[in-house]
């Protein structure tokens, strides 16, 4: 074989080579975009959708992430009343799946369970941004000596008020959810 001739079918080799591995990267699937990804997460997700005609290549359709309804508070949720003229102490604790369990002062246990209704209410009580903007209202004394003092727990959300006419009006999300739980628990303050 002639030099010239073996340098032309190096030369061919390698260009074919080069050409192989330049078109080895294009192929029908869009590949991950090589900048930073945003650290935000999407509000929906990415499914596959139909073949384009021209390219091959699959359309990104967006379907909304919806997952199983929240039937349930996020949160334990304690309730305890004080006080009053037979100085009560009454201890309300609902579950997140709405099973609830009542201690009185002396000791006694009632359970039960939320109905759908009342589990729903509460949920939306309990996430209601309200309650956690008055946990962080400062408290001031009451002008009732025998009133109810209510103290609630959501999660790690702690608020309360007395129950005294000539106090200022109580948090209004906290005593939506105190009192919810003390007609859904039949416990009485009264």
């Amino acid at each position: 074989m002639r030099p010239t001739t073996m340098r032309l079918t190096s030369t061919t080799g390698a260009a074919t080579a080069l050409l192989v591995a330049l078109l080895g990267g294009c192929t029908s699937v869009d590949r991950a975009p090589t900048t930073t990804p945003d650290p935000t997460p999407p509000s929906a997700t990415t499914a596959p959708g139909p073949s384009a005609p021209a390219t091959g290549t699959l359309l990104p359709t967006t379907a909304p992430t919806v997952g199983p309804p929240n039937s349930g508070v996020p949160a334990t949720v304690t309730l305890r009343t004080s006080g009053g003229f037979a100085g009560r102490g009454d201890s309300v604790t609902v579950e997140p799946d709405g099973q609830w369990t009542v201690v009185d002062q002396a000791g006694s246990r009632r359970t039960g369970r939320l109905t759908p209704a009342d589990l729903g209410r509460l949920a939306g009580l309990a996430a209601d941004p309200r309650l956690a903007a008055e946990a962080r209202q400062p408290t001031s004394p009451t002008r009732c000596a025998d009133a109810f003092h209510h103290r609630l727990v959501v999660g790690n959300t702690e608020t309360g008020y007395v129950d005294c006419p000539a106090d200022a009006p109580p948090p209004p999300a906290t005593q939506a959810v105190v009192k919810l739980l003390l007609r859904a628990t039949g416990t009485h303050t009264r």
